[in-house]
């Protein structure tokens, strides 16, 4: 087999620092060019919130589409996790008179505007929605309540795609059901979060991100999107892969300043995961040593635990913190809920050693159905801090503004304060644990 022509010689170095101090980095996994100029990341890293105003104290919560108080501005539920204390529970295709019995912790539910259209599946793979989601959504326009929700969803599209919105309000239950079925079995979905500010805010800029929930919730959150992956993978014998990712401020593509999560099913595999998969055939041990590896060797790891490790990222065209499943299983759903929780706790720790200001995105790379080579599970959190502009264009080159070894300095202070005030699960900071090793 030969080398992919944009995979990174094996006689570069992935890490080098020039004797002006110009760091030059190659992505061990993607061929990535990043530099590093001395003096180009002094800038400040957070977002500035726009206007900020104060917040109605006894006021529910309705600053965007995603809030509990505006829950028919969203597709029909096809899950919620409900909490009792410390008891967290699933329920699956809410009935539209049933939504405001219980407050959702996490929901999920169909992205109203899809990245891969159910369409899409339908043209190109003849995919029909399953039978649950079919009968998920017979149900649901079998009421009133139902076919109201529904029909304000459609008007939106219509408008969205400057259409008249009027139109469905003529629309039967036929032509709605005909309208609507990639909302109760599309292939887009978003996990959303319960809360649009931090519990007692006081101004609108206190968003709730990652970092701002507590370990347990964190958990919860992760699991729940895990469960949600597995089942797009169950649903559609098409998909070759699920990708999973949050966007965090509009810097990083978010359209609400609401924590969300989104899993996109897509008929192939990504180009740069298949070229992963082919070097494996080369390197079985390639993430061991040119990921964990390469950060132990270059005192780059800043967290650890029983399950996981968390280290900075190399080669990233953003600043980038990456944490590494030590679980022998490839696939996040056959974790073992120790395992998940190990993962959760680390990229829990990174976001809020990260802080709700700065623009992230986080980005899950999962091995692809029908691969055999052992891929470990591993989550990239991206610094989204610069714009790439003509230079990255031109050269193929990216600057970003941030070295590993000063993202590191950023990161290990606040990981520290974190752990000692609670606020982060217990955990291994930089080379407390040695030198952590994955499968």
């Amino acid at each position: 087999m030969t080398t992919p022509p944009d995979a990174p010689s094996p006689r570069i170095r992935p890490l080098r620092r020039m004797a002006d101090g110009t760091v030059k980095q190659i992505n061990p996994f993607t061929g990535t060019e990043v530099w590093t100029v001395p003096g180009r990341g002094n800038r400040p890293v957070d977002h500035h919130p726009g206007e900020v105003r104060p917040v109605d104290p006894v006021a529910p919560e309705a600053h965007c589409a995603f809030c509990v108080s505006r829950l028919r501005e969203t597709t029909p539920e096809k899950s919620r996790l409900i909490r009792a204390g410390d008891t967290w529970t699933t329920l699956d295709q809410v009935a539209p008179d049933r939504l405001d019995l219980t407050t959702p912790e996490f929901r999920l539910f169909g992205n109203l505007f899809e990245i891969v259209s159910l369409d899409y599946w339908k043209a190109v793979h003849g995919y029909r929605i399953p039978a649950g989601a079919a009968a998920h959504q017979s149900a649901y326009l079998g009421t009133e309540a139902g076919v109201e929700h529904v029909r304000s969803l459609v008007r939106t599209r219509i408008a969205a795609a400057q259409g008249d919105p009027s139109v469905a309000d003529a629309m039967g239950t036929a032509e709605l059901a005909a309208r609507s079925e990639s909302f109760f079995g599309g292939c887009h979905d978003v996990v959303v979060a319960r809360r649009h500010l931090v519990d007692g805010a006081v101004s609108t800029d206190r968003h709730s991100s990652s970092g701002s929930l507590d370990p347990d919730e964190h958990h919860q959150f992760i699991a729940f999107t895990v469960r949600a992956m597995r089942k797009l993978y169950l649903d559609n014998p098409h998909a070759r892969y699920v990708s999973v990712f949050q966007n965090w401020l509009q810097p990083a593509g978010a359209s609400f300043a609401h924590l969300h999560k989104q899993l996109v099913a897509i008929d192939e595999i990504p180009a740069k995961t298949a070229r992963e998969v082919a070097a494996l055939d080369r390197e079985p041990d390639l993430y061991a040593t040119l990921g964990v590896g390469l950060a132990v060797s270059e005192g780059l790891v800043v967290a650890a635990n029983e399950h996981a490790v968390a280290v900075v990222g190399v080669g990233h065209r953003y600043p980038a913190l990456v944490v590494y499943s030590r679980s022998a299983a490839s696939d996040p759903w056959e974790h073992s809920p120790e395992e998940l929780r190990g993962v959760s706790d680390l990229l829990h720790a990174c976001h809020a050693a990260t802080g709700p200001l700065v623009p992230t995105n986080e980005e899950w790379h999962t091995r692809p159905p029908g691969v055999d080579a052992p891929m470990p599970w591993r989550i990239v959190l991206k610094w989204r801090i610069s714009t790439p502009a003509g230079f990255e264009g031109a050269t193929g080159i990216h600057v970003n503004t941030i070295d590993p070894w000063a993202l590191r300095d950023r990161v290990a202070p606040r990981l520290e304060e974190l752990r000692a005030s609670g606020l982060i699960a217990d955990m291994a900071l930089g080379d407390e644990r040695g030198e952590p090793t994955i499968r």
